[in-house]
């Protein structure tokens, strides 16, 4: 396979989860890769699992000069950047009551505005043409209870890819996004794992639903995910459900970037 053969490909919030497998998905189809990540653990792990040839890169994604550093460092390392895969974010589900101040910001930092000045302090590095996908959720979408701040950034991170996708298109750049349903990663153990009276079935809303898919090596019954494609040629298309596990999903992402 080399569909993406030599591209040279940014994937933020790589080292674990959906970022850590399309890596490696997009490193079978040919690509150069360049993961971010903030853990240190994380990132040892996955610069073992990718191997020497993946720059593997500590960035905070809610720190605009992080963000910055991060669009010099592909620079320096590519010269310029053909595919963008913003992927990193957080996911906290809480009542409204319990909601701070400094946790709402916090949230808004990491799941929008780091995005946003990343992709502005990529601008001068993408080639023409290049591919940005935005990873937003179904919660884009929904409206489950608890999830009014994580629903609210992630509906934000969607609205972004059609504007972006007008204002970029001009330049060259396609912008889309995908809305994934709830996948098995370590991000959905730390959602979990706080609220011991949830479980996976129910979750924390009163709606029964099942994981869209699975990064660990055990099998899910009829797995199924939204996956929204925004714009491909400037036109605007919704794509429709279907049933996929997370390897499929991510090799989902192929026609947003092929060229």
């Amino acid at each position: 396979m080399s569909r993406l053969q030599g591209k040279r490909t940014l994937i933020t919030g790589g080292t674990s989860g959906i970022g850590l497998e399309t890596a490696k998905q997009f490193l079978a189809e040919g690509a150069r890769v360049i993961v971010t990540g903030v853990n240190p653990e994380s990132i040892a792990k996955a610069q073992a699992e990718l191997g020497s040839e993946v720059l593997v890169l500590r960035a905070d994604s809610a720190s605009i000069d992080a963000q910055k550093e991060l669009a010099q460092a592909v620079q320096a390392h590519y010269g310029q950047l053909d595919v963008a895969f913003l992927n990193a974010g957080v996911s906290v589900w809480l009542p409204i009551e319990e909601w701070t101040e400094e946790m709402f910001d916090r949230s808004f930092d990491i799941n929008v505005k780091g995005p946003y000045f990343l992709i502005q302090a990529l601008l001068p590095v993408f080639a023409n043409p290049a591919s940005v996908v935005l990873n937003t959720s179904v919660s884009a979408h929904l409206g489950d209870a608890r999830s009014s701040v994580y629903g609210a950034t992630k509906a934000a991170f969607l609205n972004m890819s059609k504007t972006l996708s007008s204002e970029l298109l001009p330049r060259g750049i396609r912008v889309n996004a995908v809305s994934p349903g709830p996948i098995d990663t370590p991000l959905y153990d730390k959602l979990v794992s706080p609220m011991p009276t949830v479980n996976r079935s129910t979750k924390i809303s009163p709606r029964p639903f099942h994981l869209a898919g699975s990064v660990r090596p055990r099998k899910w019954p009829r797995p199924c995910c939204t996956w929204r494609r925004t714009s491909r040629g400037g036109r605007l298309a919704r794509s429709s459900s279907s049933t996929v596990v997370v390897r499929s999903s991510c090799q989902r992402l192929l026609p947003f970037i092929e060229s």
